[in-house]
């Protein structure tokens, strides 16, 4: 079994990148795809546990900039919380989950680092 899970969504780009990469380079992992598998509060909270829910957010997505001003204005991580469950776009992609450790986002040679 894979110590590695990728959350994200499969028509992203960079996930699309990022599976690329871990399939070239031959390393095994588990992709869960929020909108195939979900996203429950039991795993938000595990992965906010591993992760900062404030680095987590994604505010480049269009899902952010859909945001209201008020919501923009009061994101605490319970604010969060509710948004990422609502909204699981909202969280950067990928959301690599490595051996306990969270790595946001996808560069080839910070990913070679870390399979090093």
């Amino acid at each position: 079994m894979s110590n590695t899970t990728i959350y994200g969504i499969k028509n992203c780009d960079t996930i699309k990148k990022t599976l690329k990469w871990l399939d070239n380079n031959n390393i095994s992992y588990t992709f869960h795809d929020y909108r195939v598998d979900g996203l429950d509060s039991a795993l938000l909270d595990t992965l906010c546990q591993i992760s900062d829910p404030q680095l987590m957010l994604n505010k480049r997505s269009t899902s952010f900039r859909q945001l209201s001003e008020q919501q923009k204005a009061n994101l605490d991580n319970d604010s969060l919380k509710a948004l990422f469950l609502a909204t699981p776009t909202l969280i950067k992609r990928p959301l690599l989950i490595h051996e306990q450790a969270a790595h946001l986002g996808f560069k080839a040679d910070q990913y070679q680092a870390l399979f090093a």
